[in-house]
């Protein structure tokens, strides 16, 4: 028998997975999160897995119930004996908490990290990390893709006259003053 790829969504991606399994020219998989009367929340798969491949779309924004679900797939995914669980997170939460900065603080970006892995996540593929450096922050493959490769040829072919990007950042002069500035790129 032959692996399938099957594709399923995750409550806080649910718009977006449905585009991606249009896309691919499958229907979405079908998995229920169910929610108990005191907040926990658990997936179920309502269709065979088995051997095959599984890609689970979920970003891992606020609140952190997103990412708890996503755990919760994997490990149901793993349960029922799929083949490769692909986990593809659109948004990669706790991204900029990438290095310890200062005494004593997490580096939630890498606790993220072992969190899927041990859930039992084969692979990752995300998009437009605070920092490239996470990705060594994993054992397994992880796919960093890169937005500017779509919205740059995009963008360049609507043809705007006098087109200018902003961005509010932070200066740290002295290490404990931020100090917000704009930045400003013609094109």
């Amino acid at each position: 028998m032959n692996p399938s790829v099957k594709i399923f969504s995750g409550t806080g991606s649910q718009a977006l997975a449905e585009k991606i399994a249009h896309r691919f020219g499958a229907p979405l998989g079908k998995i229920n999160v169910q929610k108990f009367s005191d907040g926990e929340i658990q997936p179920v798969f309502l269709e065979s897995i088995r051997g095959d491949y599984i890609f689970l779309i979920q970003s891992t924004f606020a609140p952190t119930d997103n990412l708890m679900e996503l755990l919760l797939m994997i490990d149901a995914a793993k349960r029922a004996s799929a083949g490769r669980v692909v986990a593809v997170i659109p948004y990669y939460g706790f991204a900029r908490q990438d290095r310890k900065d200062r005494p004593r603080v997490a580096i939630g970006a890498k606790l993220v990290a072992t969190l899927l892995e041990a859930a039992g996540a084969d692979r990752v593929i995300t998009m437009d990390l605070h920092a490239a450096q996470i990705q060594g922050f994993f054992d397994i493959p992880v796919d960093h893709l890169d937005s500017s490769a779509i919205f740059i040829p995009y963008i360049e072919q609507l043809k705007l006259k006098n087109l200018t990007f902003a961005a509010l950042t932070w200066v740290v002069p002295t290490g404990s003053e931020k100090w917000p500035t704009i930045s400003t790129q013609k094109w």
